[in-house]
């Protein structure tokens, strides 16, 4: 794919959080996929969820990429790093400039808003005037939501999976969890890249009991020796898990990122009421959901549908739980498909 390459944009004007701090400049790191062909390119807007990056077609292989629906032969993709996030975009682990430290823990919190914002600054400086379809899953869909209301006009089409409109109750204490997993690491707010790093395990272990659901663990990781009395193939499944993410990934990012989902509500400061709000999103939008999602269950998109004026949702099947947003890419394409051909205008 042409252009993929990890790129940065920095801003070095000061950018004002929406609890009121600032950060004096931010950096954006992002990819581009397809090639630009001016105003009347076609471009797609991917949004990635908590622990994801700005490769897009490496995340939603199956879904993005040379030869899949979101194909760069035929649109201009462009996926960016979130605010807060270790992949190259401004957060916990870069430096601030003020001090020439990294921030650590001194680094302010930031809403899905705030993310937003950040995208629409990349948006601009990248000349893109009419975005064809913004797209995004979990965490993803909320950045999705946000952009749609606060860009009405630059937004065409909008295609959310496995997402809702304001955090859950069920997701807030799922995340109190998680940080209080990673608060109990005596490491925990030491200034070092690796404090946190037991804790961040526990968390993912955590996350992953939500991912996922009851079926898929008993299909998958059930031990089939009824003498076993330790070492059972779930646990090292969750440890494995575990220490994936804990290489990958940072812990004061993942503290500060569930903290942003928490705060999502998508009619904070604009009156308090979630329906008006919904019906105030004018575009299509397809709206997709897991059956087996016992993280943001099919309620929540439902709830979408009933209350977005040009909303369609498609339940699909899926073993996977929450992770099926990732997995079924062949179901997403087929629907997504459909719903774009139906929507050709």
């Amino acid at each position: 794919m042409r252009n993929n390459q990890l790129k940065y944009f920095e801003s070095k004007q000061p950018f004002v959080l929406e609890n009121g701090a600032v950060l004096p400049e931010i950096t954006i790191a992002y990819r581009t996929y397809g090639v630009w062909k001016g105003a009347d390119t076609k471009v797609v807007w991917v949004c990635h969820a908590l622990t994801a990056n700005a490769d897009c077609a490496d995340w939603w292989k199956g879904l993005v990429g040379e030869g899949y629906l979101i194909d760069p032969e035929k649109y201009f993709i462009v996926c960016a790093n979130i605010l807060g996030s270790c992949y190259g975009t401004t957060g916990p682990t870069s430096m601030n400039p003020e001090n020439q430290q990294t921030y650590f823990s001194d680094f302010p919190s930031v809403t899905i808003r705030d993310m937003v914002n950040a995208h629409i600054l990349l948006r601009k400086h990248l000349g893109i005037e009419q975005i064809f379809l913004l797209m995004g899953g979990s965490m993803g869909g909320y950045q999705v939501l946000e952009w749609a209301v606060m860009e009405r006009s630059c937004i065409q089409k909008i295609f959310l999976i496995a997402t809702s409109p304001s955090e859950s109750a069920w997701g807030v204490a799922v995340h109190t969890a998680q940080r209080l997993a990673i608060e109990a690491d005596h490491t925990w707010k030491n200034k070092e890249m690796n404090a946190g790093t037991a804790g961040l395990k526990a968390a993912r272990a955590i996350g992953m009991l939500t991912y996922r659901n009851y079926g898929i663990f008993q299909q998958a990781q059930t031990d089939p020796d009824p003498e076993k009395i330790d070492d059972f193939k779930a646990s090292s499944y969750i440890h494995y898990q575990g220490e994936k993410l804990v290489k990958r990934f940072n812990a004061y990012s993942y503290w500060l990122l569930t903290k942003s989902m928490d705060s999502h509500h998508l009619a904070r400061g604009r009156g308090g009421d979630l329906i008006l709000t919904l019906k105030s999103i004018p575009q299509p939008v397809l709206i997709m959901g897991i059956k087996s999602d016992i993280l943001c269950p099919v309620d929540e998109q439902r709830f979408m549908k009933e209350h977005m004026p040009n909303a369609s949702l498609v339940e699909i099947d899926s073993t996977y739980g929450h992770d099926g947003f990732i997995i079924e890419t062949a179901q997403i394409s087929h629907h997504l498909n459909e719903w774009l051909i139906a929507n050709r205008k």
